[in-house]
């Protein structure tokens, strides 16, 4: 065993075509290897197959794909609905309703429920010798099982077509939708296999069904362990390796990032650091996403590259409302600097998510993340029993990555006694912002303090915050309070301290 994992990892790579699955492969397939794609109808498979397929044709190798159970009709409809063709790719298809025989070649159209499955093999192994690819596809495994009749004939035959291509450097990947079927698995064909690639799809109680795959072995070779979501989209496969956080740290400093206000920065001294996540939470309407956007429109001033994922509110009424509060970032959007993410809770994955999070951060550059807002980012996994798990390891790596990110959580009721929802994210955050209405002298206003702040040192005190379309203003710390943490705060002080309306 230890020699067979040394040949293993030597060996070159061989390209699926989904850079997702590449990276939780660790580069690829290792070559001239034979592989199980198991999973229901549906699943993806066929799509993957092709895909693989077509990575080699690309890359100028010999492909073969040998097909029992669909014609070349359909696999090319499959294909143009990817916008693909299958030119390049040679098709053995032996599932056709003719017979087609001429100029001294094997017969390569046959019924499969008519012939024997010795005969079978031989005619597949025949078109191999003639062709001699070096990908091969082998669409499906059940129409074997069929012509067997006999679970241990149709181990053997399986054992045999590995030894067949074992000494002809051959890539192999055999697509089995038994697997699942009844809930179980073929123990056998795993253990011939060098590798098992599965593939699920489920149906949620809401929303567009979900897909995912995991790698149940690789031998000899080290591999992103665990379920990765994916998505069957126009184009193909998209699979989205698990986030691990570990192994995305990058070295950055830890300086205060600034709002451009100074009442609003000196709450936590300076501002939240580099490299740390700030949970901004309180009722609807008390000013949090509105707070946000200035720490936002001041890194985009600086010319840093901003992100933002809408989960509640439209992208258009966020850039109305931001305008109208003296900060214009269309024009921003417009040279590439802000990204506008609007998402549909419904139709994401925590996968997906995380690699859009990913693709934010390392191909663009993000320095500034906005999460607006939890419960839209809850709501788009209802049935995800590891929400907290999973958000903690974006938060983990954006933090290891230096990104300043900021998380909108809106809680449960407007006065008196409110929620946070279904979990508790306050732990995870590195700082805390606590707004409040409060009521004085018949009017209600709005609060703002900080709880919390692991960076560094930070006000204790309680300021009126005020918007208006000059901006935002901070009062000087209010005194005299009543009702803070068990209620609606009101405020018995003067009125000398708090903030009136001022002119255009």
């Amino acid at each position: 065993m230890p020699s067979e994992t040394r040949t293993m990892t030597t060996l070159p790579r061989s390209s699926t075509g989904i850079d997702g699955l590449d990276a939780i492969l660790r580069g690829g397939l290792p070559v001239n290897r034979l592989y199980l794609l198991e999973g229901r109808p549906g699943s993806g498979k066929t799509t993957l197959a092709l895909q693989y397929l077509l990575e080699g044709v690309r890359l100028g190798e010999r492909c073969l794909y040998v097909t029992l159970s669909e014609t070349a009709d359909e696999l090319s409809d499959v294909a143009a609905s990817h916008g693909w063709s299958l030119d390049g790719i040679d098709l053995f298809e032996l599932a056709a309703a003719e017979a087609v025989l001429g100029d001294g070649r094997h017969q390569s159209v046959l019924h499969p429920w008519e012939m024997e499955l010795d005969g079978t093999i031989q005619l597949i192994q025949a078109e191999v010798e003639k062709i001699r690819p070096a990908r091969v596809v082998f669409d499906s495994l059940s129409e074997l099982r069929l012509l067997a009749q006999e679970p241990l004939r149709y181990r053997r035959q399986v054992l045999a077509l590995k030894q067949f291509f074992a000494p002809r450097k051959v890539t192999v990947l055999l697509v089995d939708d038994h697997a699942g079927e009844s809930g179980e698995r073929d123990a056998h064909l795993h253990s011939l296999s060098h590798g098992v690639i599965s593939l699920e799809r489920f149906t949620l109680d809401f929303g567009s069904a979900r897909r995912r795959m995991q790698i149940q072995k690789l031998r000899g070779v080290n591999f992103v362990a665990g379920y990765h979501d994916m998505a069957l989209v126009t184009g193909g496969l998209e699979i989205y390796p698990r986030l691990v956080a570990s192994d995305h740290h990058a070295p950055f400093g830890g300086e205060p990032v600034s709002s451009g206000v100074e009442e609003l920065d000196g709450l936590m001294y300076g501002g939240p650091l580099r490299g740390t996540s700030t949970l901004l939470t309180g009722p609807a309407g008390s000013g949090k996403t509105n707070v946000t956007l200035q720490y936002v429109a001041a890194a985009l001033k600086r010319g840093e590259r901003c992100c933002v994922f809408e989960f509640d509110e439209r992208v258009g009424t966020l850039l109305t409302r931001s305008k109208a509060l003296g900060n214009d970032l269309q024009e921003f959007v417009d040279s590439g600097l802000l990204e506008l993410r609007q998402v549909d809770p419904a139709d994401i994955s925590p996968g997906e998510f995380a690699w859009a999070v990913r693709k934010a951060v390392e191909e663009r550059d993000c320095r500034i993340l906005v999460l607006d807002s939890l419960n839209g980012y809850i709501a788009s996994m209802p049935q995800e029993k590891q929400v907290l798990l999973q958000l903690h390891e974006v938060l983990s790596y954006l933090n290891q990555k230096g990104v300043t990110t900021f998380l909108v959580n809106p809680q449960h009721g407007l006065i008196g006694n409110m929620s946070t929802g279904t979990i508790d994210v306050s732990y995870i955050a590195d700082a805390i912002v606590l707004f409040r209405f409060f009521e004085s002298r018949g009017r209600i206003r709005k609060a703002i303090s900080v709880i919390k702040n692991r960076g560094g040192g930070h006000e204790d005190t309680i300021r009126e915050l005020r918007i208006d379309t000059q901006g935002i203003r901070l009062s000087e710390p209010l005194e005299r309070f009543r009702g803070v943490l068990t209620g609606t705060p009101e405020f018995e002080g003067g009125s000398d301290r708090l903030l009136e309306e001022r002119s255009a």
